[in-house]
């Protein structure tokens, strides 16, 4: 299983944030599965690629350390698919999604801890 994740601090208080990251993840053709004000899963549409290397975000929004400036989120890129070379499917996938919420015109990254 491929497994990706990421932590970023940005210039966007939370309660914006949650919409741009939806409207972010729709650019992507993902799906919006579920969401809550501070939870998303998005998942892509079955078609392009075989559904082991299907990929699952999971954004989670930390409200509690959040100021009325800043905000600290999580995502987490996943698919079934074993990571036999490095330059697989999901890691594509996240490289793709983490540049796009580095340098998104909506905020200012302050922050950016890959893991």
């Amino acid at each position: 299983m491929g497994r990706y994740t990421c932590s970023f601090l940005v210039s966007v208080p939370s309660d914006h944030l949650q919409p741009l990251l939806v409207e972010l993840l729709q650019d992507y053709q993902l799906d919006i599965q579920y969401q809550t004000s501070d939870y998303i899963i998005a998942r892509e549409f079955p078609g392009n690629v075989s559904f082991s290397k299907l990929v699952t975000v999971e954004v989670l929004i930390d409200k509690s350390k959040s100021t009325e400036t800043e905000t600290r989120m999580s995502i987490v890129i996943k698919n079934e698919e074993l990571p036999l070379q490095v330059d697989n499917y999901c890691r594509q996938m996240f490289e793709s999604i983490k540049q796009a919420i580095e340098t998104s015109r909506h905020w200012h990254l302050i922050e950016s801890l890959a893991g």
